[in-house]
Formats: C-alpha cells, sequence, structure tokens
C-alpha cells in the first residue's frame, strides 16, 4: 500500500502562522498535521505502507527541513519516502500527477490539511473508496450521490436540491491508482480544467464513466485545520480523543512551579510553567515558559516566553515574546491582538 499526500499550498488562510512553517507542518496536539494524518491513516489500513510520495511545493518554502521531517515520518511507518515537486498550483489533479512516477498500485489520496478518527473496514473489492463525513448542512460541501447498491455513482459540489448527507472530506483509496493516472493524463491532454486548475474529481469522473466501483468509507470525525479558528478547535477535540485512548500527553521533563495543569493539555519537554494556570485544550511546544498567565483552548508552540497573559481561543507561533502588561511591541504582518 501507498500514501500519496499533496501538501504543496502555501496555507494562506493560516497565516501569519504559515509564513515561516507549511501548514501540514503546524502542530495539533503536540504532532505535526501531516504527521497524525498520515498515522491514522496506516492505523485504519492495517497494512504494511510500503510507500509514502509527498508532493511539496517552492524548496525555498518546502526546504531540507520539510523534507527531513517527512522522512522521519515514512521511517517511523516503514515506509520508503518519495518527495516530489508542484511548482505552480495547478490543482488537485495536477498535484497528484507530480507523483507519477509512484502511481501504480493500491494507494490512498489524501490532502494534508484535515484530521480524522475512524474505525471502518475498507471494502478493498471496490476499485475505489472515497472517505466521507456525515454532516447537518450538505449544501456546503462537495457529495457523493449513491445507488441501490450503495455505490457512488456521481459527485456534486454545493448541491442546491439534497442529494445526501455524505461530504466528500478529501481521502481516497485506490486499488490501483494507475488506472486513476490514465484518467488524470487525458485531463491534462485535452487540457480539462475547472475552477481554473485540473481537478481530481475529473479524474474520477471519467473512472465512473468507464465502468469503475465507487463505494464509501465514513469516518467518525472529520477536523479542519484550514485557519486559526477551526485549527484551535480541531487542537481541543484532538486532545480529547487522545486523552480517551489513554495516550500520554505531559512530558515528564517539564518543571512546574506554583502552576495548575487542567487536563487535557499537551505539554512538551522543557516547558517552563510560573504561577500560571493552563487548560484545558492546551498544547504547549518544546522549550516554551508561561509566567503569570492564565491559559486555556490555546496553541503555543516552542521556545515562546509568555508572560502576563490571559489567553484563550489562540494561536502562538515559535519564538514568539509576548507579555500582556506591554508597552513597546514589535508586530509582524498579518498579526492579530484581540
Amino acid at each position: 500500500m501507498k500514501i500519496i499526500v499533496p501538501m504543496a499550498g502555501r496555507g494562506s488562510r493560516l497565516r501569519p502562522h504559515t509564513l515561516t512553517v507549511p501548514k501540514p507542518l503546524i502542530p495539533v496536539a503536540g504532532k505535526p498535521i501531516v504527521h497524525r494524518l498520515v498515522s491514522d491513516i496506516a492505523r485504519v489500513l492495517k497494512e504494511p505502507i510500503e510507500e509514502i510520495a509527498f508532493i511539496l511545493g517552492d524548496p525555498a518554502f518546502f526546504g531540507k527541513e520539510v523534507e527531513e521531517s517527512l522522512k522521519e515520518l515514512a521511517q517511523g511507518l516503514g515506509a520508503k519516502a518519495s518527495i516530489y515537486r508542484q511548482l505552480e498550483p495547478k490543482g488537485t489533479g495536477h498535484a497528484i500527477m507530480c507523483a507519477e512516477p509512484s502511481l501504480s498500485g493500491p494507494a490512498v489520496v489524501a490532502y494534508a490539511d484535515t484530521l480524522i478518527r475512524a474505525k471502518f473496514h475498507l471494502d478493498k473489492e471496490a476499485d475505489s473508496v472515497i472517505w466521507t463525513k456525515k454532516v447537518a448542512n450538505p449544501e456546503a460541501y462537495g457529495v457523493v450521490n449513491l445507488n441501490d447498491q450503495e455505490e457512488i455513482i456521481e459527485l456534486v459540489e454545493k448541491p442546491e436540491e439534497f442529494v445526501s448527507d455524505q461530504a466528500v472530506i478529501g481521502i481516497y483509496y485506490f486499488k490501483d491508482i494507475g488506472v486513476l493516472k490514465k484518467e488524470l493524463q487525458y485531463v491534462l491532454d485535452h487540457d480539462i480544467i475547472h475552477g481554473g486548475e485540473y481537478q481530481i474529481n475529473d479524474g474520477i469522473k471519467r473512472m465512473m464513466a468507464n465502468g469503475k466501483v465507487f463505494k464509501t468509507g465514513t469516518v467518525d470525525e472529520w477536523m479542519d485545520c484550514g485557519n486559526k479558528a477551526v485549527t484551535v478547535e480541531t487542537n481541543a477535540k484532538m486532545l480529547g480523543f487522545l486523552e480517551a485512548d489513554g495516550v500520554s500527553l505531559v512530558s515528564e521533563k517539564f518543571t512546574n512551579e506554583n502552576s495548575k495543569v487542567i487536563p487535557p493539555c499537551f505539554i512538551d519537554e522543557g516547558v517552563v510553567l510560573r504561577n500560571s494556570t493552563v487548560g484545558p485544550h492546551v498544547s504547549i511546544g518544546k522549550g516554551t515558559i508561561i509566567e503569570n498567565s492564565n491559559v486555556k483552548n490555546t496553541i503555543i508552540q516552542t521556545e515562546s516566553v509568555i508572560k502576563n497573559a490571559t489567553l484563550e481561543n489562540a494561536m502562538i507561533g515559535n519564538f514568539v515574546t509576548y507579555d500582556g502588561n506591554f508597552t513597546q511591541i514589535s508586530i509582524g504582518d498579518y498579526s492579530e491582538l484581540k
């Protein structure tokens, strides 16, 4: 089994956090988004992963440090890491085709801006499985249309009339991804464009037209990481899930000086808490210091210093200095103080 991960986008909706760190490497509950996504997919598949192909953007942004992080992720799952580049934003179908040498055999395609919780059985007799989530407002999503045999016969984008309540979440299984490659090559060769880009859906629709059988795999939870607000919300949900799973979230190598921690929280090694209350639903990265503060429902990344602060529903990056009793400030592009 292979996993194909298109992740070339710059994550502009998550600025300023993505000005220096690619969105898939933003941590949620202490682990980068793409690391959580790939690990969770591997757990659902319940079989060895042969290769993980990552499609990155401009090397000036997705540099050697990013590559090394992804290689470590693949190695941890016993897989080979392949690195490809999509240098122009030409859409989902084009991104997949940038990994053309890896497009053979059974594979999962997963876009690295979402997290899941799932325990379903993957139907490997189907030619493809499109992972979906039942939603209350299907008119806001792309949904699947099913026939009497529960096979997908159509993909419908933001239907004005009810088609189904199963929204497509951006994760796909292909019994032979070489078939998708063939159809996407046709899309590229014939310049079939929607929304100004080459889309994976056009390849999928050609597969359906040729009689390929598509089924659904419904996830229990689908968590977005598209912007600051939903990423903080996803962090809270993931901390709750991990706590329920019995996962250890608090490092033994952190310093607690007259502080209270309200679980669930992720606290990395080297963190120092002084005269503060932290939690619930807080993630704190390695080496961060928090003094005289109250923090809840917040993500704070590595090596930051937070003093005299009251934070809720906040997201703070790496190497930040923030004093709630500020008189002299230096704030960069896209920053928000509310």
